[in-house]
């Protein structure tokens, strides 16, 4: 594992961050890899419990990262020069996006836990409570929103 200087991420403006400081800010939470409805009208944005295909349900990672563009072209690479666009469709608890709206991570982040396994603990990932996207048809989406937080 990496050694990172203590609370980097509240030295450290997001665009200054290393490749490895930025992949540590994921809380492992895999709700940036639920599918997600946006609202034509209001442009709000709801997750739904319908995983990606990639999205390894027991650990909340993506079973393909380095190569899941082969897979999925349309994933989204978040960096800290399109977080502008791109930060909305984060989930609330997400570290990149509390960071771009100037928030502090929460006391269940790896990163202040030490525990990488806390974000599960604390109940706010999405362990075990996926359906497949395979099995799930996008006009029932809808049945399957989850409120945020979670």
């Amino acid at each position: 594992m990496t050694k990172f200087a203590p609370r980097f991420w509240e030295k450290k403006p997001l665009e200054k961050l290393s490749e490895a400081e930025w992949e540590a800010l994921c809380d492992g939470c895999g709700k940036c890899c639920l599918n997600k409805l946006e609202d034509e009208d209001s442009g709000e944005v709801a997750l739904t419990r319908v995983a990606c295909r990639l999205l390894d349900d027991q650990t909340c990672r993506c079973a393909h990262y380095e190569n899941r563009h082969q897979f999925i072209p349309e994933c989204i690479v978040l960096r800290p020069e399109n977080l502008d666009t791109h930060a909305y469709w984060m989930p609330q608890t997400c570290a990149y996006r509390l960071l771009w709206q100037g928030k502090p991570l929460p006391g269940w982040h790896p990163l202040i836990s030490g525990d990488p396994n806390s974000v599960h603990s604390a109940g706010v990932s999405v362990q075990g409570m996926t359906v497949s996207e395979f099995d799930t048809p996008e006009e029932d989406w809808e049945d399957y929103i989850i409120e945020e937080p979670i």
